[in-house]
């Protein structure tokens, strides 16, 4: 009996031990299932089954691609990528300063002042954000040192032009204190200093970043940059090329070459070495061209300089057929023809040099840009020119528009009221300082003294245009 009545009680014992077990677990599991479908309502869990999310680009992808495009040549792609960098991480300060080194640097490649200008106030905007973000950052200081000192050198105004210099500097300095060893912003600051005329302490910089760091586009450039300042202009060509041979897809760089081959040209005197020197030139510049072309890239820069080059060298025509070249990029680009205008006068094609230049000068429509480019052929579009404002870069046209108007004017087509108000705004310019403008302009209004019916009765010709002795080579961008 006394077995029995144990092993009863025994039996009894797992039951209720098992029970409360069971309970444990679906209490558990009932406070997980509430815990789980209020995490769904609130959104800390997501629903089984629904569509796979469309993975995210890391700022740091974009980043590289940035860095691909501009090592490529590919300027323009490079911005994108680094914008879409800062759009997927804002508050990168690296990011804001690569896009803004950039975007400087695509100012080499654009034409047109305007256009220049607002490339570069993003520019300095970039750099502005990346301080904004980390004003302790080097770099960040470094490349808004880099895009004000660019944008300086496209300012007419001798004050603002010192104010955003001095910006500039104050920027490359701050860089420098934080970071003595950063061998770009030792770069922009020696930079900084030639535009600044202090060539001697630029000199120092430079050659301390060189020997700190040659491995840099930025330092060779800058280096070739002092030099040429200093007149050492083969000694800038070798800088340049070691450039080149770091960036090869940089075309500007090939460029700056050509320009310090037609430099050297111009002042050789003996014509067998300057024809040379012209030649090598052309070469850069046609290398310039070839890049671009492989790349897809379609710049006027390098048709603008060889027609500049064969100018110099008195081959008109063939000058003219790359302007007309360049035309065919941008045909809507007043500077353009304004180039192509000087280059009819220089040819002795007056008649159609007036409309070019009147396309640069006063603007025209599609049917009148074709006019001004001698006729539009097969790859030619039309496109209407809107007007070029009075500046350094295009005074020239002015000049050159308002002389061969007078020049060209007779009893039976009367240009004069066209040449005077062009030599009005010019007159009321600072630029009427300069001797050749002023004796130009002086031609121009003794021409137009004379009324069509005087010149009938005494059977005098127009006085022939004054070309002026002031070549169309203004300083190479930066």
């Amino acid at each position: 009996m006394n077995i029995y009545s144990n092993n009863r009680r025994s039996l009894f014992r797992r039951r209720d031990e098992t029970s409360v077990y069971r309970m444990f677990f679906i209490v558990v599991f009932i406070l997980a299932g509430i815990w789980l479908i209020r995490s769904v309502e609130q959104g800390d869990v997501e629903p089984l089954f629904l569509p796979t999310a469309t993975p995210t680009r890391f700022a740091v992808s974009y980043t590289l691609e940035g860095d691909a495009n501009f090592t490529a040549g590919q300027l323009n792609a490079a911005i994108d990528a680094y914008r879409e960098a800062a759009t997927v991480d804002p508050t990168n300060a690296e990011v804001w300063a690569q896009l803004s080194r950039v975007q400087t640097y695509s100012t080499a490649l654009i034409v047109q002042r305007e256009d220049i200008l607002a490339r570069l106030d993003e520019a300095i905007a970039s750099g502005e954000k990346a301080v904004e973000l980390n004003p302790d950052s080097s770099d960040a200081h470094a490349v808004l040192a880099f895009a004000l000192n660019w944008k300086a050198s496209y300012i007419s105004d001798s004050r603002e032009r010192q104010s955003i210099l001095q910006k500039s500097e104050g920027e490359a300095v701050r860089a420098i204190q934080l970071d003595n060893q950063n061998v770009l912003a030792q770069a922009f600051y020696a930079e900084i200093l030639v535009d600044q005329q202090k060539w001697t302490q630029a000199q120092q910089v430079i050659e301390q970043a060189v020997a700190a760091d040659p491995s840099l586009m930025d330092v060779h450039r800058v280096n070739a940059y002092v030099l040429e300042s200093l007149g050492e202009y083969a000694l800038a060509i070798e800088s340049y090329d070691r450039a080149i041979a770091i960036a090869p897809n940089m075309t500007f760089l090939y460029l700056r070459v050509g320009a310090g081959y037609r430099r050297l040209a111009f002042e050789s005197p003996n014509d067998e070495v300057q024809r040379q020197l012209f030649e090598k030139s052309l070469e850069y510049f046609a290398q310039a061209a070839r890049v671009n072309t492989q790349l897809g890239v379609k710049d006027p820069a390098p048709y603008i300089s060889i027609a500049r080059t064969y100018s110099q060298m008195g081959e008109f025509f063939i000058a003219i057929r790359n302007i007309q070249k360049a035309i065919e990029f941008e045909p809507a680009n007043p500077v353009l023809y304004g180039e192509l205008g000087v280059l009819y006068h220089k040819n002795r094609n007056y008649e159609t040099g007036i409309l070019a230049l009147g396309c640069a000068i006063n603007g025209c429509t599609g049917p009148e840009s074709c006019d001004g480019r001698g006729g539009c052929g097969p790859n030619d579009v039309e496109a209407e020119v809107q007007p070029l404002s009075l500046d350094a870069s295009t005074v020239y046209y002015f000049d050159v528009y308002a002389s061969e108007l007078a020049a060209l004017s007779t009893p039976k087509v009367n240009y004069c009221p066209q040449a005077l108000d062009v030599a009005a705004i010019i007159e009321a310019s600072q630029y009427i300082e300069d001797p050749n403008i002023a004796t130009d302009m002086s031609v121009v209004r003794t021409i137009c003294s004379f009324t069509p019916e005087t010149t009938t009765e005494t059977g005098s010709e127009p006085a022939p245009t004054v070309e002026s002795e002031m070549m169309i080579e203004p300083t190479p961008s930066n």
